[in-house]
């Protein structure tokens, strides 16, 4: 019993010193990526000074799909985890498709800046724009379940069951759709090439930038699961009494 309670406390000591180094890294990397989008890095030639953008509409949409990725791979971990292992599995899978939901609303409200400063009109029914609604509409979908499942013993389960369904169609909406139909979208990042069609000092800007928002979204997941955890050993103490 003595080795468990050594090897438990072991455990937490190493997940807080990982969340102190990811703090520091996004208080770092933050700052730096918006300087060098706005101070350093070039303007596109054609695109000229609203070609910024990009180095805050790429980030928020890859959070979104790494959010609802890791929010439909804890959520196959909690239907598979018969045993329970895994603590707070349900509030993470949970707090992960919060993260993902508010990514994706950063995303689609600085892609229509983009569409507006590029076409006149912030909305152009585009198959990315499309595919984005759709996107938003399956996970609203799963909040308004959850909520509905309020008080339900099965809550967990039947939530875990959408977000996993959820996950295997977001591939399709986010990478497949967008490249069947025409689109007036630039030259996405991620191309049929491989090749990221920047500039050196864009490249690397952009690069800092998707790590920047990266650490943030670990940092604010991280948060989120500590509150969720300190919300779950109240409402235990609560119910003692």
């Amino acid at each position: 019993m003595r080795r468990y309670a050594e090897s438990r406390a072991a455990a937490a000591d190493a997940r807080q010193t990982v969340a102190l180094a990811i703090a520091r890294l996004a208080y770092v990397c933050m700052p730096a990526a918006v300087v060098m989008a706005f101070l350093w890095a070039p303007a596109a030639e054609i695109l000229g000074e609203s070609s910024r953008i990009l180095y805050f509409h790429v980030p928020v949409a890859w959070v979104a799909v790494l959010a609802f990725l890791v929010s439909g791979v804890a959520a196959g971990i909690y239907l598979a985890d018969k045993k329970k292992a895994y603590p707070l599995l349900e509030e993470k899978f949970h707090n992960s498709a919060e993260i993902g939901m508010v990514f994706c609303v950063l995303a689609t409200v600085t892609g229509s800046i983009w569409a507006r400063l590029m076409w006149g009109s912030y909305w152009n029914w585009d198959p990315r724009e499309t595919s984005i609604v759709i996107l938003l509409l399956i996970y609203t979908a799963y909040f308004s379940l959850r909520a509905a499942l309020a008080g339900n013993p099965n809550r967990g389960r039947i939530s875990a069951s959408y977000l996993v369904f959820a996950m295997t169609t977001m591939p399709f909406f986010v990478f497949v759709v967008p490249r069947i139909y025409p689109s007036l979208h630039p030259d996405p990042i991620i191309n049929p090439a491989m090749k990221l069609h920047l500039d050196g000092d864009m490249r690397l800007t952009l690069l800092v930038s998707v790590i920047a928002f990266t650490l943030l979204y670990f940092y604010i997941f991280i948060l989120k699961n500590r509150v969720s955890g300190l919300r779950i050993r109240i409402e235990e103490a609560s119910h003692e009494e």
